[in-house]
Order: C-alpha cells, then structure tokens, then sequence
C-alpha cells in the first residue's frame, strides 16, 4: 500500500513538472513572438520553414546583382550618351572642314579637335566601375544571374560597343583626322559615312542597355512580389497568435493550480487516513 501511495505521488510530481515546462514553453511564445522554438514542436511547419529560409537566401542575393547591374546599366547609359555626343560633334568638325570655305588653318585646328574626341572615345572604352573592373569587359560580356533561370549580359563587351568591321570608332574619327588635316575630299568623305555608322552603332547599343535597365526593373519587382509572399507565408509558419497563446497561457495557469491544490490536500491525509 505504501509503494502505491509513492508511485502515485511519483506520477503527479511527473504531471507538475510537465504542466510546468508547457507553461514556460507557451511564456518564450509570447515573449519571442514565435511559436517554433525547435523542430519538434512542429516537424512540418518546420520543415518548410528551412525551405522558406533557403529561398528567401537565394532571393537576397539576387536582389543583391539586380542592384549592382542597374548601377552598372546607369554608368554605361551615361558613357554611350557622352560617346555619341563626341561622335556627333566629331560628324560636324568632318562635315565643316569639308567645304570648300574652310582654310588649312582652320582644318589644323579641327584636325586637333578630332584627335582629342578620339582620345576621349577611348578614355571612355576603358571606363571602370565603383569596383575598379572594366565597366566594357574587354572581354566577353559579363554574364550576371538574376533569378534561377535568369541570366544575362547587362552591359555589353568593350569590343561590341566601341569597335565596328573590326575597327574601333575612335580609330574611326583619327582617320578623319588626318584626311581634314590633309584637306583629303574624297577622304572626308569616306570618315563622314563611316562616322554616320559609327553614331548609329552607339545609338543601338545604348538602346540595348536600356532593354536592360527596363527588364532588371521588372525582375526587380517580381523578386519584391515573391520575397512579399514568403515573409507572409514563414510569418504565418513560426509566429505565435498570441491571443491563442495567452488564452492556452491562462488554461495551463488553472490546471497547474488545480492539480497543486488537490495534490496538498491529498498530502495532508494520513496512513490511516487512506487505509480507512
């Protein structure tokens, strides 16, 4: 009788002890404001929790290249409109020293003017990012990824945006140089025509850059929309109701109470008590 007296005790201290630990368990889920604190206590929930987090790292580091590619895609956009600029005041030098009007000394002074554009031209094929890296790879163009299956060139290569047949544009605007110089016609001529493809050629690849900077935005938005979507969905996973937890909070209080007191009463009896 007296070993069943103990093993009952033994079990209601086990039954205090775990009403306890769920009280204290409900109190971090108030305090912390989540309702997982280990896997356990939701292997599902947790599970795509990991998942959630996994994508929400992938999406950081997207998010991440988008910023640097627009910044890289903004640069570029400023070199091509300073380079058309120059291609278009060196079109107008060509075309003026062309005419019959104009004298030897003025060519010479022109003829110096496109040699400085064409300096300038390639000042600017070899301008460097925030990085210290070519902003024009001198290379292949520099492929960067966006999404899982998503990846492109935002700023095409030195050698597709300065160079044209082979030639680059500044190359271009020095033989003009020489033939306004010389007083060369039919050599003018020809650097007007070539000029003319030149400006051309600038205007399409900064079109493209701004293909770019228009698709990066709207990746840009739709990484924002996704990342919106799994903030919502692991909020809703790991975080406590917390007018669910304080309500389960005050049941467990009761029931602690109650199994205390009626374990004091029943401690107060006596041996004889209980035989009787």
């Amino acid at each position: 009788m007296i070993n069943a007296v103990g093993n009952r005790m033994t079990r209601e201290i086990a039954r205090h002890q775990k009403l306890a630990e769920q009280i204290e368990r409900t109190q971090v889920q108030i305090s912390s404001g989540k309702r997982l604190q280990r896997m356990s206590d939701d292997p599902v929930a947790a599970r795509r929790i990991a998942t959630i987090g996994k994508a929400q790292a992938s999406l950081e580091s997207w998010n991440a290249n988008i910023t640097s590619a627009q910044a890289l895609v903004s640069q570029a956009d400023n070199v091509l409109v300073s380079a058309s600029d120059l291609l278009i005041r060196a079109k107008e030098l060509a075309l003026a020293a062309s005419s019959d009007s104009t004298n030897p000394a003025d060519r010479a002074v022109m003829a110096a003017e496109l040699v400085a554009i064409a300096d300038e031209l390639d000042a600017l094929a070899a301008t460097r990012d925030s990085n210290g890296d070519p902003l024009f790879s001198t290379g292949a163009a520099r492929v960067m990824r966006f999404d899982s299956d998503v990846s492109f060139a935002p700023v095409p290569s030195a050698a597709d945006t300065f160079v044209v047949g082979g030639n680059s544009i500044a190359t271009w605007v020095r033989d003009a140089a020489t033939a306004v110089a010389a007083g060369d016609k039919p050599g003018m001529g020809a650097s007007l025509d070539a000029l003319a493809t030149a400006i051309g050629h600038v205007a399409d690849r900064n079109a493209a850059i701004g293909l770019s900077g228009g698709r990066l935005d709207r990746l840009g938005d739709a990484l924002k929309s996704r990342d919106i979507t799994l903030t919502e969905e692991r909020s809703d996973s790991e975080s406590t109701d917390l007018s669910l937890a304080i309500a389960l909070l005050s049941a467990q209080d009761l029931t602690l109470g109650a199994a205390q007191a009626a374990f004091a009463k029943i401690n107060r009896q006596t041996l004889f008590d209980i035989l009787n």
